[in-house]
């Protein structure tokens, strides 16, 4: 490319953009509607990210109140649940174990219990511990549960002597409760990520026809333009400009909107969604947020602009 080439392209980009801050200043009307249009876009993929991130929280916090309890006879030794407890911990399914011993299974057993005199005073008339060692275990997936309870059914939890020494499992007890709340998680993945798609079709549909309404107000502008001759790129060049301004300045208002909006909400998500402050979320990922808000508002308002104007110039 030649020098003056390079002047004449260099023109004709400072000319484009000042045309597109030009038709942004000129229309202020149109372009406040399109802004105010925008904006609710980018409200809706913001709100997405947060209900992702809350949806997210909470499968989280369900997922760690599931696990099972394996339950051993009083006359186990410690050293046969510890050996199993390794066992245990060597499988793929399984992420965390926790030894609970008799004496700790006992004093938890009457802090549950503190307010029942009957309770207590029917363990003081035993003179002993009926309490056996327990086992707590946390498998990386709910639905890997069962697989880990057939482990122990089946002839694994046999002490050196061959001698069973599990009392009970309780994942038997809670089937239907682990399973139902398995599908809930897998429904709600499901849920989420066809929400997602749902909203951000609508929201980028909205943009598009309130960028094409701005063109079509335009439209004798451009039939001048290409009457005169001007190029299919000088033509769209300073609606793409439009486009984009109307991104930055929407996205910019939406990061503002929403710093009071998270700060209202924070406290009734806090309560509602087991510890989790929207407001605290959006102040800790506000460069991720921003960037996201930022970025789908320039790419919304130029790919708009873009094909909305390939009407007119019937590319």
């Amino acid at each position: 490319m030649t020098e003056t080439n390079k002047k004449m392209f260099w023109t004709k980009v400072k000319r484009i953009i000042r045309t597109g801050f030009f038709n942004f200043w000129r229309d202020s009307t149109v372009s406040l509607a399109s802004v105010l249009v925008m904006m609710v876009t980018l409200l809706v993929i913001g709100l997405i990210s947060f209900s992702g991130a809350i949806l997210n929280t909470t499968l989280v916090e369900l997922k760690n109140k599931i696990d099972i309890n394996v339950t051993f006879v009083t006359s186990a030794e410690e050293e046969a649940i510890l050996e199993l407890k390794h066992t245990i911990e060597s499988l793929p399914e399984v992420s965390l174990v926790t030894y609970v011993s008799r004496e700790e299974a006992l004093t938890l057993f009457k802090e549950r219990h503190a307010s029942d005199q009957s309770i207590l005073s029917a363990l003081d008339e035993l003179g002993e511990n009926p309490l056996g060692a327990v086992l707590n275990i946390k498998a990386r997936d709910p639905a890997q549960y069962a697989s880990v309870a057939e482990f122990l059914e089946g002839g694994n939890a046999l002490s050196p002597d061959t001698v069973n020494i599990i009392d009970r499992v309780n994942y038997f007890q809670n089937k239907a409760a682990i399973d139902k709340l398995t599908r809930v998680i897998s429904s709600a993945d499901k849920l989420g990520f066809a929400l997602t798609i749902f909203l951000a079709t609508i929201s980028i549909l909205i943009a598009f026809n309130t960028i094409r309404l701005t063109i079509y107000l335009a439209r004798d502008e451009i039939s001048v333009m290409r009457l005169v001759g001007a190029s299919m790129t000088y033509i769209q060049g300073p609606f793409v400009v439009l486009g984009v301004i109307y991104g930055v300045v929407a996205g910019i208002s939406t990061l503002i909107l929403l710093l009071p909006l998270t700060y209202w909400l924070g406290g009734t998500t806090e309560s509602f969604f087991i510890g989790f402050n929207i407001f605290s979320y959006y102040l800790r990922h506000f460069l991720e947020i921003a960037f996201i808000i930022m970025a789908s508002g320039i790419f919304i308002g130029a790919l708009s602009s873009a094909l909305a104007i390939r009407k007119y110039l019937k590319v």
